[in-house]
Order: C-alpha cells, then structure tokens, then sequence
C-alpha cells in the first residue's frame, strides 16, 4: 500500500475516533497513529491530515453541508463522516494535493470502510466541493 494511501486510512480512522470519542481521542491519537503506521513519513502526513482537518472541522462541515444538499450532517455514518471531513480539509487546504487525487482516495477508502451506496455519494459530495472551490477562485 502507498504511504499516502496508507496515511489518508489512518487519518480517517483517527477522525472517526474524534467523531466518536470527541477531544478525549486527543491524548491517545498519536501513539494510534505511530503504532498503525509503516514509518515516521506515514504517520507524520496522517498526523498532520488528522490534526489539520480536526483543527479546521467547522469549515469542512460547512463545505459538506452546501454541497451535500439535503443531506444533514448528523444523518451521515461516523464513518462517511469522517471520509468526507478528510477529503473536504485536503480540498481546502492542501492546495500540493491535485483535487481528483483526493476524491479517487476518498472513494477508495469509502469502498473499504463503508456501506455500498458511500463511495457513489462520497465522490458527489467531494466533487461539489472541488467545483464550488475553483468556481470561487
């Protein structure tokens, strides 16, 4: 598996975890991070991805809000949840990462973690988001 690949599944994992837990996650995130991790380079990026995207959680909940529709954010699995907060943060603020590379990943994580209607609605989602983003700018 590629370490970004590998990173993106432990960055989701750990925001599932604060989804789920809340900031009591926070004191046992890193050692998680560090014990799942392959090398100091995956578990840096899902750190930082983690961090970066709990950090900045109301403006990824508000871009999947305005492009997820009708869909309330409290009716989303904690897993599709936490897919989407990870590919929303890197959307916005990960401008090294091209676009369709974080919502292939999205995808492929939602294949392996969710339900079988996620990666169909994870790739709408994210795919809104990636043109309402560069209809702004």
């Amino acid at each position: 598996m590629d370490r970004r690949t590998k990173a993106r599944e432990l960055a989701m994992q750990s925001l599932f975890q604060l989804d789920v837990q809340g900031n009591h996650f926070l004191d046992q995130m890193n050692r998680f991070i560090r014990e799942q991790g392959e090398d100091d380079m995956t578990s840096t990026m899902a750190f930082d991805w983690t961090a970066g995207a709990w950090d900045n959680v109301s403006v990824c909940d508000g871009l999947i809000t305005t492009a997820a529709g009708k869909w309330d954010l409290s009716r989303l699995s904690s897993v599709d949840r936490s897919i989407l907060r990870l590919g929303a943060y890197q959307l916005k603020f990960c401008p090294d990462i091209p676009g369709k590379v974080v919502i292939n990943e999205a995808i492929e994580i939602a294949k392996k973690y969710s339900g079988a209607q996620s990666p169909r609605f994870v790739n709408g989602v994210l795919d809104a988001i990636l043109k309402r983003m560069k209809e702004e700018a």
